[in-house]
């Protein structure tokens, strides 16, 4: 990865921690394939802002969704037989998951209520779907990463229409992550973790894509994972090792590296506070959640806003 000019350090700040009495000190299927059979007190991921300002985050392993208030007050959405990964609102209001475990669902935060959308393919299950967008005229865009990698790119990229249709638009991704649409939604880029690159899908007029090419490149021992974008089409990187969320210009230069205060394991970010300039960013390593400023505010303010 190239920087151009030359980089920018940027220092966050601890937002908020997973309070202790909602960590839980114990292994699960999840942690058992991922993990090594660690006992994981929990593992949060797909931060998401409502009108309101309250943070949604998942916890992966434990089948969690946590709601935290502008007051930095945690409680429990949902619990329920699941994996839940990524999170999205949609236009209607709806904010959607995406289950590793069981598919792409919708969750009703007043009653914790979680369903399916769609949960198979042609009567095929998924591999493990992780992350999701929504483009402004209903498509859900999701990655279905599952165990896939270098030794086996068959990881998938979806777009789910509004009128149910289920289109592949990649079949051949090393572990594809999180993803986010252009301002203009004219690309979807999508994070590649075992390439340990982005990819750049152009979006055709008729919803195929083509040319799709790697848009950055990074090393370590993971790679990149969520990802989010601000007005001017600055892209942001998480990077799940490395410690940092990168920040990409445009053309993919690097302009500015935002370094966790925290642990190494950063997973996601996403935009918010009042102006939707400020940056939330998940350290699953430690179950918290931490802030930088950017001068930029993000491509899309949460639904209603």
């Amino acid at each position: 990865m190239s920087w151009y000019p030359a980089p920018r350090t940027i220092e966050t700040h601890l937002h908020t921690a997973l309070p202790e009495g909602l960590r839980r000190h114990e292994a699960s299927e999840w942690s058992r394939a991922n993990k090594g059979g660690a006992a994981i007190d929990s593992f949060l991921e797909g931060p998401c802002f409502d009108p309101e300002g309250n943070l949604f985050v998942v916890d992966i392993p434990h089948g969690r969704i946590f709601r935290v208030s502008p007051q930095l007050e945690w409680d429990i959405v949902a619990h329920y037989d699941g994996e839940p990964n990524g999170l999205a609102w949609h236009p209607d209001g709806r904010l959607l998951i995406a289950d590793y475990k069981n598919g792409i669902l919708e969750l009703d935060p007043a009653r914790g209520d979680v369903r399916p959308i769609v949960t198979r393919r042609n009567s095929e299950r998924f591999k493990g779907p992780n992350d999701l967008v929504v483009a402004s005229n209903g498509d859900i865009y999701f990655t279905d990463q599952g165990q896939t990698g270098l030794h086996d790119p068959t990881g998938r990229v979806y777009r789910l229409g509004p009128d149910g249709r289920l289109d592949c638009l990649l079949a051949n991704g090393p572990s594809p992550n999180g993803l986010v649409l252009s301002p203009d939604e004219k690309v979807l880029f999508v994070a590649m973790t075992r390439d340990n690159a982005v990819w750049r899908l152009p979006l055709l007029p008729d919803g195929s894509t083509s040319k799709v090419g790697r848009f950055a490149s990074f090393h370590g021992v993971s790679g990149p994972d969520g990802l989010t974008i601000d007005s001017e089409g600055n892209l942001f990187v998480a990077h799940a090792s490395l410690g940092a969320v990168f920040a990409l210009n445009p053309h993919g230069e690097g302009i500015a590296k935002i370094e966790s205060c925290a642990g190494r394991t950063i997973t996601n970010v996403t935009f918010g506070g009042r102006q939707h300039a400020t940056l939330f960013i998940t350290d699953s390593s430690t179950g918290s959640i931490l802030y930088a400023d950017w001068h930029i505010a993000g491509a899309r303010a949460p639904i209603g806003a």
